[in-house]
């Protein structure tokens, strides 16, 4: 257990006599005081701990910890956060299905033992073909991995898969069990009456809770709301919540060809499935749009990309302030936005979007900015990323501090160093310098007198 240093000095495990007492004796509080202690959760694996801790553990070495991170990341059992490596559900499930079926393999022991064969085999104290032979069919001390995998059995991928979301008051209440699965096209949480809705894959596991769930399942990705026929095409335009957000798109005839695409397109920040058009709708669809031809005979174009609104001119691209003028800016103004020189930094910051008052904790005035990854609440020195479900027109003063008091607690990331140069770097670095011609030094003979 660790012990935990109180205000006054004194850590809450420090042992005090006490005075001499007997049984039965009624004792009198001379004062009560309530003290709160919060842990915090250990902070997540980045590149640089994760190999760290794979060293601490003897597992791999230095050669193998890029092909190791690499690996994990390529195959989405982790995503990067910033700098944090976050798991994921897929990472869940398959850890547990090699736990439950091929646990020996697994181990951290077996794993680090296995690097000691394999410097032995280097070494010549090993035979390379006895220990392969050994690990596959066995020895009289262990199960080889042949056994192991044709006498596996029936392997439950549904249940392995599965993962139950806790619920306090799911007793009191008696609100249906959710749970989150991992299937063949992504993640999704199901309740018990079926129900499904997609979880996005930037989610972290942690921050999925019931009471987001229940907000998923409530209007869950692949309900329709139809907007109208199109004019033109003669097809419906619906609205939907897809795994990537909010959309726009069009219903194809049952006998489309199969290499027809329905057009499709994103809704603006602004716009939501309820409240979308079919006007809207078939401006959104008909992006990119062409604003017109510059003096030099390129097309100009206003459209919508991962990163907001912005021109277009051959290779050339200008960021626009604001999704309302994908459709409102004219050639004029889009020339003049090309006259001026192309940003090389940062842009002019932005005004703020709210202002909530002071933060109690630091007494700077929180306010809400728009980031390049969305809304974010600031009091100058701490920046805090709003969570789904933070409404800018609705958040309050108080849930602007409980964000930033977060924020606060984490502390600062950690910020990278400098790989230091090794020996080995600096060798190749001189080896590969062309070596200087050495000049034959002339010997003088001595004239004998």
């Amino acid at each position: 257990m660790e012990s935990v240093e109180e205000t006054d000095g004194h850590t809450d495990d420090e042992q005090t006599r006490l005075p001499r007492l007997t049984a039965g004796q009624s004792l009198r509080p001379e004062s009560v005081t309530a003290s709160g202690h919060e842990t915090r959760p250990p902070a997540r694996y980045t590149e640089p701990s994760l190999v760290a801790k794979l060293e601490e553990l003897e597992i791999g070495r230095p050669s193998t910890y890029a092909t190791i991170i690499r690996t994990i990341t390529a195959r989405d059992y982790v995503f990067k956060k910033g700098s944090a490596l976050v798991p994921t559900w897929l990472a869940f499930a398959v850890t547990r299905l090699l736990e439950e079926h091929f646990p020996r393999l697994v181990d951290y022991t077996f794993t680090a033992e296995m690097e000691d064969v394999l410097d032995e085999i280097a070494d010549g104290h090993a035979e390379r073909l006895r220990v392969l032979t050994d690990f596959y069919f066995g020895d009289d001390n262990r199960e080889g991995l042949h056994r192991l995998v044709t006498e596996l059995g029936e392997i439950d991928a549904r249940r392995l898969s599965t993962f139950e979301l806790p619920d306090p008051d799911a007793l009191e209440t008696g609100a249906p069990k959710i749970v989150v699965r991992v299937g063949r096209y992504g993640t999704y949480v199901e309740d018990e009456e079926g129900r499904r809705a997609n979880v996005t894959d930037d989610l972290p596991p942690d921050e999925l809770t019931i009471d987001l769930a229940r907000e998923l399942l409530a209007k869950p990705a692949g309900e329709e709301r139809e907007l109208g026929i199109d004019p033109q095409t003669s097809r419906m335009i619906v609205a939907k919540d897809g795994r990537f957000g909010p959309y726009v798109t069009e219903i194809l005839e049952d006998d489309a060809p199969k290499s027809a695409k329905p057009r499709t397109a994103s809704l603006f920040s602004s716009m939501s499935t309820d409240t979308v058009s079919l006007e809207q709708a078939l401006q959104l669809m008909s992006l990119p749009r062409v604003v017109g031809e510059d003096v030099d005979g390129v097309e100009i174009t206003a459209q919508n990309g991962r990163y907001g609104p912005y021109l277009r001119k051959g290779t050339d691209s200008r960021s626009l302030e604001s999704e309302d003028q994908i459709f409102a800016i004219t050639l004029e103004e889009a020339q003049a936005i090309y006259a001026q020189p192309k940003q090389r930094g940062r842009a002019a910051a932005k005004p703020p979007l709210k202002d909530l008052g002071a933060d109690p904790a630091s007494g700077r005035p929180m306010i809400i900015k728009e980031g390049r990854f969305g809304p974010y609440v600031t009091d100058g020195e701490i920046n805090a990323t709003l969570r789904r479900g933070d409404d800018i027109e609705t958040i309050t003063s108080e849930r602007a501090a409980e964000l930033l008091a977060d924020k606060r607690a984490k502390g600062p990331a950690p910020k990278k160093r400098p790989a230091k140069r090794t020996n080995a770097a600096a060798a190749n670095s001189s080896a590969s310098k062309p070596a200087a011609k050495r000049v034959p030094s002339k010997k003088v003979r001595a004239k004998a007198g």
